[in-house]
Formats: structure tokens, sequence, C-alpha cells
């Protein structure tokens, strides 16, 4: 397993990037043809083993948020129990236990109604997948999503997304001749700035961060356009509808400023009544293979899973690696919980079937 972990995270695939891509996905569709003895079918980027429509899906991606080059800084590397690299955590391990807990199940009984989708952009919120994933999974009786655990626990709730571009557009003008005939676009970026982060309902639960800014083009002219990216999570949807009401009728502050609010990437959130009977079956496998205590945990990340569950598929998330870091320098994975989770998750689909 670290050796298969070492190959995929050592093929970077940030999203977005179609060779890098292509590069990752040839890795990952030999590990799956080598141990499960068969060849993926390919939904464009994507990859799934076994009927259109399983009983039970395990589903992961293999998309990073490392751009190509991280890897000359940053190589898969092995110190003890310890493995570091980027991906690594979030989630090729996530990966490499899918595919071994698979082959596990392949070699006791068969793998007759059990699925795997493999996709290439979860990372920036599924724009080509979502239709696939909704289509794949939408009959399922049980989805398992090997994203990472938090800390060890598995992911019985996430909190849902979504995401903003507001584009602001002033009038340029020259700082030193005739500012006055300017509408600034970087003071309305400010305005709306701190409109935004006063949408936060922290005893909600509920953030709204506002996250990529840009403004201007010369330091002598007054900026004719500023874009502003919006971050927003809730675990309830009534708060990511109270949100979106306030984004789609915002208006401008500065006489003379246009602003246009276009919506990204949404995902519903994964309630825990979606997970916990799931979770519950775990806990019990867990004990049963003498396994640590298993816990769980609400996230603020979104995944996959969300899409899911909003079908009203029941869905456990957070199956994938222990270790930590996800998205950070210090991203990392303990390669002694890799081989128990994927007993506990060959022991899920053993008896969801």
């Amino acid at each position: 397993m670290t050796a298969d972990l070492g190959t995929l995270v050592s093929a970077e695939s940030p999203s977005g990037e179609p060779e890098a891509l292509a590069r990752c996905r040839a890795e990952v569709a030999a590990l799956g043809e080598r141990l499960l003895g068969s060849s993926p079918v390919a939904h464009g980027e994507h990859l799934r083993w076994g009927p259109e429509r399983p009983k039970v899906l395990v589903l992961g991606h293999y998309d990073t948020v490392w751009p190509v080059g991280t890897l000359a800084r940053r190589p898969f590397t092995v110190d003890g129990h310890r493995a570091t690299g980027p991906g690594c955590f979030d989630m090729k391990a996530g990966l490499v236990q899918a595919f071994h807990a698979l082959s596990l199940v392949a070699r006791t009984g068969g793998l007759e109604g059990v699925g795997l989708l493999v996709t290439s952009d979860e990372e920036t919120g599924s724009a080509t997948s979502r239709g696939l994933i909704e289509e794949t999974a939408g009959s399922a009786t049980a989805v398992l999503v090997a994203e990472p655990s938090a800390d060890g626990a598995l992911k019985t709730s996430r909190k849902g997304l979504a995401r903003y571009e507001l584009e602001i557009t002033g009038r340029a003008a020259h700082t030193g001749l005739d500012p006055q005939k300017g509408v600034n676009a970087a003071v309305e970026l400010a305005h709306q700035i701190l409109a935004v982060s006063a949408l936060a309902a922290p005893e909600r639960g509920t953030t709204v961060t506002p996250s990529v800014a840009a403004a201007g083009t010369t330091v002598n002219t007054v900026p004719d356009s500023a874009r502003l990216a919006v971050d927003v999570r809730a675990f309830d949807r009534a708060e990511l509808d109270r949100v979106d009401r306030w984004m789609r009728n915002r208006r401008p502050v500065l006489p003379g400023v246009r602003l246009a609010v276009r919506e990204g990437a949404r995902r519903g959130p994964l309630r825990r009544s979606a997970s916990f009977g799931l979770f519950q079956r775990a806990v019990t496998l867990s004990v049963e293979l003498g396994l640590p205590p298993l816990r769980e945990a609400a996230v603020g990340g979104g995944s996959d899973g969300n899409l899911i569950a909003a079908l009203g598929v029941p869905t456990l998330d957070g199956l994938g690696a222990v270790g930590g870091g996800a998205h950070s320098e210090d991203e990392w994975v303990d390669l002694r919980g890799m081989p128990e989770r994927a007993a506990l998750l060959a022991a899920l689909l053993t008896r969801l079937r």
C-alpha cells in the first residue's frame, strides 16, 4: 500500500491541468487493473469500475490542489509510519485504501452490485462530474466516500457550501489630473468585503469568507474594475438560502458602480441523518475487527458526499486516510491506518452489497 501511495503521489494531478491529470489517471487505471483485474470505463476524465447503477458505491477523486512542480520540493517521503507529499492525505491514500478493500472483497465473495467512481474535479466543485456522480449513485442503497478522516474520525455531517464572484465595474480616470471623474472600483470592493463579512453567523456555524480579491491595473489610474470571490459554508440549508438571497439582491454602495453577482459551485449540507445508520454499522464492524474505537465528526469542508446525501441516499464520508494537514504544506498520512481503514471499508462493502 505504501508503494502504491508513492506511485499516485508522484503523479501530480492539479485540477484543471489536462496533461498532468492524464498521467495520474493512467496510474489510477493501472492500479485498478492490477488489484481488481479489470479496466475502468472512462467517462471523460472520470473512471468507473463496476455497474452503471451499483447497489453500493465507493467514491473518490484523484485531483489535488497542488500545482505541477510542487513534487520537486516536496517529494513523496516516508519517515517511520509517516508519509508526506502533495495530495497524500487528500486523497490519494484514500484511493489506495479503496482499491485494496475492493480487491479483498473480490477475493472473498465477489463485487456484484459494488461500484467505484473516481473523479478528476472534486477540488474545484465537480463541474464536469456532478451529473455522473448523481446518476451513478442515485439508486444506490449506500455510498461510502474515501475522503480523508477528520483526525481519525468518520465524517457524519458536513457543511454545505456556495461560492460567488462579485464583478465590480467603475470608471477609470487619471489619479493626478482628474480623479474626481473616476468611479473607484477598489473602494466599492472594500465596501463589499465588509458587507459580505457581516453575513456570517458564527452562532449557527455559518461562515461567509471574502477570499480572492483584485482591483486596478496601474498605480496612477482610478480602478475601473474589481473582483471578489466569496466562500459560504453552513450546516443548515436555510442559512445557505439566506446568504444566497442577499447575494442575488446585492446593490453597489457608490453611485455609478455596476455590480454583477455570479454563482459558482454549490452543495447542500451532508446531514447526520444521512450517515448515522452507516456510521453505527461501521462502529460495530470496527469492534468485530479489533480496530481502534471509531469516532464521528462534523466538519466545515464539503465533498461529493454532499451531492449524494442531497438525493436521499445514505452516505458515510471520511473513510479514507488517517493523518492530517489537508491542503497544507504539512499534509501527512499515518501508514499504520491504511490497512486498518481498508479492512473496515471491505467489511462494510461485504455487509452492504
